[in-house]
């Protein structure tokens, strides 16, 4: 178990912005906690065709002890620490959520987010290495969201520049440190689309170099 949370934490701290995130845990986590369903919910997330936030709506943060529990105290929770079996079903009767946990991501003290486990009836209740092990991954992903969060972007609104705003979108990505190809798969278009674009951003900002690129454009943002 402990090589498992370890490889997570790599997995983890190699991520380039919050949607892999998700990535980063798939096939993971329903393996080690025995786990159904499972999902992380960003509070401030806007769901979209492009972005799966899988949610568990048994855990939803206003409807429910486990929720109220994690929202207060920035602290995980499963059912059976807070309810009885038969307290938790009155809140919660649907049989792929016999058990739940969840726990909190937290950025700037701040609840900004929570990592959800359900499994299905006839499956045992969570217990205290569950607890401990979301515990240990809740920290990793809330230090992995706050250094996310403080990186400096390239503001659309403020930026004053002959850059398009599709060009910008490249641009955007390029700051997080996507390559060509990874930039074409997000925004749908080959690959030698982002290299013509990027020789004609690198033309009107007078640049070479994709970061000399990025702090050009971050300068232009702060003045």
């Amino acid at each position: 178990m402990v090589n498992f949370l370890h490889a997570v934490f790599d997995a983890i701290a190699n991520v380039q912005n919050e949607q892999e995130l998700r990535l980063a845990l798939t096939d993971k986590i329903g393996e080690h906690f025995g786990v159904q369903n499972w999902g992380i919910y960003l509070l401030d997330e806007q769901p979209t065709a492009q972005i799966d936030v899988q949610a568990i709506p048994a855990v939803c943060l206003e409807s429910n002890p486990v929720g109220r529990y994690v929202v207060e105290r920035h602290a995980p929770a499963h059912e059976q620490l807070l309810l009885s079996p038969k307290d938790w079903k009155h809140f919660c009767s649907r049989s792929d959520h016999e058990h739940v946990m969840t726990g909190p991501i937290v950025c700037d003290g701040r609840l900004v987010g929570t990592l959800n486990l359900a499994r299905d009836k006839g499956n045992p209740a969570f217990n205290g290495n569950d607890l401990a092990d979301l515990s240990a991954l809740c920290i990793h992903l809330s230090a992995k969201m706050a250094t996310l969060r403080t990186k400096p972007k390239i503001s659309h609104s403020l930026l004053v520049n002959p850059l398009t705003a599709r060009e910008l979108e490249i641009a955007e990505l390029v700051a997080q440190g996507l390559t060509n190809a990874e930039i074409g798969e997000k925004l749908w278009i080959t690959q030698n689309s982002v290299k013509q674009a990027l020789k004609r951003m690198f033309r009107k900002l007078k640049v070479s170099a994709r970061a000399e690129m990025v702090a050009k454009l971050q300068d232009i943002q702060v003045s």
